[in-house]
């Protein structure tokens, strides 16, 4: 049986990480992976919350979060490749040129 804490630490460490990238990168690609990664950093919390406390709302929880970040997804995406064709780049630099 693996400790509950490692689960936190592993989580911990990954929503860093995404916060580390969506921070420092300019790529809105990347800006969006670092996204999911700190969703789904949250969501193994809730995991291992749910399994220490016996309870399946965490789970549940976590069904949510996952739906949801697949609309994002879809969304996101769709938003990301009309940025792409109108600006022949993923530079976040150049997005506050959505003026006409």
């Amino acid at each position: 049986m693996i400790p509950t804490n490692y689960y936190l630490i592993l989580s911990a460490i990954l929503f860093g990480l995404g916060v580390v990238a969506f921070i420092f990168r300019r790529n809105i690609i990347t800006i969006f992976m670092s996204i999911e990664l700190m969703l789904n950093a949250v969501n193994l919390a809730f995991v291992a919350f749910s399994q220490v406390w016996n309870h399946l709302s965490g789970q549940v929880f976590v069904l949510f979060v996952i739906v949801v970040a697949a609309a994002e997804a879809a969304v996101g995406l769709g938003i990301i490749i009309l940025i792409q064709r109108n600006r022949q780049s993923l530079n976040v630099e150049r997005v506050d040129q959505l003026k006409l």
